[in-house]
């Protein structure tokens, strides 16, 4: 009889140890140093030719960051991972690995502000194109392929706008140009395991509900272990595929990219988040269940134009994320009042509710997306990623939802 497959929560607390590394201890070591020593110049010789296992210099590899990625392996069902300074190095690296100049990247266009910069602006000047589609369409995003198309590129839930792009019918559309599918679960991690719809690679700014504490700063790239490396449309991974079969991708983006540009993650960061990744399963289901009872309650508010939550069967997108998300849909809700200065004066208001540039937080986070991390973007532009004047965005926390209702309904009461 084979063993039973471990729940996703006890799997992050049992499942992942790496026993070669733990002492006894029962919490992840942090090895804060920058290189590693060896017995003998032919030892070294033999870790840097790839013929031995070891680690050599933190920017590379180190043990602390290796037990967060077996957690992040697990929590992905992925083939391996790597973890990265931020979420926004781990959108780069990919990019990176996958792409060069001339060549193209389908993406959704209700994506974070941050991203949509990134491949809009900075990747534009380094001649990688993206082409923006509307992210629940999934014909535009077959029309959008091209032959120098490297990537698709969609979020789970967009941010602000918090659309649900059917993953499903886009991976589908993805395979069957050859491409490859690049997921940001940053949203709806434990909720929603995008290798489940055919995702090939998946992102995660660990920053925010991984990390779930707002102590500690970073990102992981996880491959699924789906896509065949020995497309056409990705030569540049042949010789290194010779060598590693099927871990192509991430050998590639370790060995190269991740060691070229830097992004490696602190050792004293990968061990905040190790702690915060055991509970992450639990926090995912209490966030749902208060962002679920907060939504209801604004639904029938009156002194609101819209409340947005794709748990609720008015959001246009809640057949989908039915299908998809699994124990909740997520902390992220938004609601509408009738102009900016309203917004302003319901945020300074709140109480409890933490006016913040961030998301995953235990404490309920709120922002106006237009005035902030959406200043850059042109008004079509903050159309597409649904950040309008009149828009709030909540992440809410764990607290007890009656206090969070409290706070908001106090507020409501004063513009």
């Amino acid at each position: 009889m084979s063993r039973k497959e471990l729940n996703i929560s006890t799997k992050l607390l049992h499942g992942v140890w790496a026993s070669e590394i733990d002492a006894g201890a029962m919490v992840t070591p942090i090895y804060q140093n920058s290189a590693f020593a060896y017995d003998s110049a032919e030892a070294i010789e033999a870790v840097f030719a790839g013929r031995q296992a070891g680690y050599v210099y933190s920017r590379m590899g180190n043990p602390t960051l290796t037990q967060l990625e077996r957690s992040l392996t697990a929590l992905e069902d992925g083939l391996g991972a790597i973890s990265t300074s931020s979420g926004m190095a781990a959108i780069t690296s990919t990019v990176l690995a996958l792409a060069e100049s001339g060549d193209e990247i389908v993406s959704g266009n209700s994506i974070f502000g941050g991203t949509y910069s990134l491949l809009h602006s900075t990747l534009a000047r380094s001649g990688i194109k993206t082409t923006f589609v509307e992210s629940t369409d999934v014909q535009a995003f077959r029309n959008a392929i091209t032959d120098r198309t490297k990537l698709v590129f969609i979020e789970t839930i967009g941010n602000p706008k918090l659309d649900v792009p059917d993953f499903f019918a886009i991976t589908e559309v993805a395979h069957e140009k050859g491409v490859a599918l690049v997921a940001d679960n940053t949203i709806t991690p434990s909720l929603f395991q995008p290798k489940k719809a055919g995702a090939d690679i998946v992102i995660h700014s660990t920053t925010k509900f991984i990390n779930g504490h707002g102590n500690a700063i970073g990102g992981a790239i996880i491959d699924t272990g789906i896509f065949d490396w020995a497309g056409k449309r990705y030569r540049h991974l042949d010789n290194i595929r010779k060598r590693t079969g099927n871990f192509a991708f991430l050998a590639f983006l370790r060995n190269q990219i991740h060691r070229d540009m830097g992004t490696c993650q602190a050792p004293f960061n990968a061990f905040l988040t190790s702690i915060g990744i055991e509970s992450l399963a639990l926090r995912m289901e209490r966030h749902s269940l208060n962002a679920m009872k907060v939504a209801s309650f604004l639904a029938s508010d009156k002194r609101i134009v819209e409340v947005r939550y794709p748990g609720l069967e008015t959001h246009p997108d809640h057949k989908v994320a039915d299908k998809q998300f699994e124990n909740g849909y997520g902390a992220l809700l938004t609601l509408r009042l009738r102009d900016r200065g309203s917004c302003f004066k319901f945020i300074n208001s709140l109480k409890r509710a933490q006016n913040a540039a961030n998301i995953g937080d235990v404490r309920t986070l709120v922002i106006h997306p237009a005035s902030t991390f959406c200043r850059e973007l042109t008004g079509e532009e903050r159309l597409a990623v649904g950040a309008s004047d009149n828009l709030i965005r909540f992440s809410i926390g764990i607290e007890h939802a009656d206090d969070i209702i409290s706070d908001i309904d106090e507020s409501l009461s004063n513009i």
